[in-house]
């Protein structure tokens, strides 16, 4: 399976377009968290002005009047479309599909589709900390399978955890991270459908998510379903991360086609919990948001390879790898003697805000993750002002 490479889109870097002070009028989470003095590079939000085909398409709506329930099959069309030019997969069937609320909400609904009360849900810790959350409060367990070397899936450890969670015939469910949020690992399609033949062996079921996707750089993303072996799988994917749509709450859920059947036993009402004006944001960027996202993608490239040679020249200590498929960079802070928790002392000595990596799980500790989607500036700055919080 090969992803068609982002091309030079004519477009200019949606990066570049946004000034600080513009950018602390926004009344989201990102800027309004932390006073005012603190540069703020740490929760998933962009610092990007939306793509056209977006703000056409939502303004278009707003004038009609267009807010109404939503309805039709129009994200998924469109996601079919993207991922077929995209991804080179023609395997999306938009009938196997159904939209949710958002990736997380999504994960929690097929979660109970396939686990029960006290049923264990595999994750790859160090990993995005709603995983922990969302899981412990649907009442499953939580059980890690660490990463191993270079941050890839550890097919031992993985297997060991599959057998121990489906033992005395429990159910168990693998709550894949594909892209891996924090380090931007892609898996391979050897990775994928070696976790494809060992969900089968054991009976665990596969929930991926795959939100991080379209954000694919240093390798080929590989949808889950795609690989042998993963028919019985359930995949969650949204245009939200890529084109900064967060507040504007809509995703799919996709069913492999042994899984269609678990879907369609999906409550009714969970569809009617995504944004009308949503759908039809995230429609639009799939449908007509690729030059503006081959910009974005060329300027986060930019900023992966800045922010490397910051670490280098002010805190190289510091070790990082840049991820192939995020704008969220995953740093190793572990040799500053900076503790468990270096987001801390960043942001009260040096006013900048990061990621805790404790929340990630076991491997988070001495870790923080740093948000690559600003502008080159952002970043310098924001390296100085770590390294100031050493002195």
């Amino acid at each position: 399976m090969t992803r068609i490479p982002h091309e030079t889109s004519g477009e200019p870097n949606p990066l570049q377009a946004l000034t600080l002070d513009r950018l602390r009028r926004r009344t989201s989470m990102k800027w309004r968290t932390y006073p005012e003095d603190v540069l703020p590079v740490w929760v998933a939000e962009m610092d990007v002005p939306l793509a056209e085909p977006v703000i056409r398409a939502v303004t278009d709506a707003l004038e009609l009047g267009d807010t109404g329930y939503p309805v039709g099959t129009a994200y998924a069309e469109a996601l079919a479309a993207f991922a077929e030019k995209r991804w080179n997969w023609d395997g999306l069937a938009v009938e196997h599909t159904a939209i949710v609320p958002d990736v997380m909400l999504g994960v929690v609904e097929m979660l109970k589709l396939v686990t029960g009360y006290g049923d264990a849900v595999v994750v790859n810790s160090p990993v995005y900390p709603p995983f922990y959350h969302f899981v412990a409060h649907m009442d499953r367990r939580v059980v890690e399978a660490p990463l191993g070397e270079g941050g890839r899936i550890d097919r031992g450890v993985l297997e060991e955890t599959f057998r121990q969670a489906v033992a005395g015939g429990k159910r168990a469910a693998y709550l894949l991270c594909s892209p891996h949020n924090p380090t931007g690992t892609v898996h391979t399609a050897e990775e994928l459908s070696a976790v494809a033949e060992l969900a089968e062996r054991y009976g665990v079921r596969v929930v991926a998510d795959e939100i991080h996707a379209p954000l694919a750089i240093g390798a080929d993303f590989v949808p889950y379903l795609s690989v042998p072996g993963a028919e019985r799988g359930l995949s969650l994917m949204s245009a939200s991360k890529a084109w900064n749509l967060a507040g504007l709450k809509a995703a799919l859920a996709i069913a492999g086609p042994g899984a269609a059947a678990d879907l369609a036993r999906m409550p009714e009402e969970v569809g009617h919990g995504p944004s009308h004006v949503g759908i039809i944001a995230h429609t639009a960027a799939l449908r007509d948001g690729g030059p503006w996202l081959d910009a974005l993608l060329s300027g986060l490239d930019v900023n992966r390879h800045l922010l490397a040679d910051l670490l280098a020249e002010h805190l190289p200590a510091v070790r990082y790898r840049p991820g192939d498929a995020t704008y969220l960079a995953w740093l190793d802070c572990r040799a500053l003697g900076l503790g468990d928790d270096p987001a801390d002392a960043f942001l009260h000595r040096g006013r900048v805000a990061l990621n805790s990596g404790i929340p990630f799980g076991t491997g988070g500790a001495g870790h923080a993750r740093l948000n690559l989607a600003a502008s080159p500036e952002v970043i310098t700055e924001a390296v100085r002002r770590m390294a100031a919080a050493l002195g």
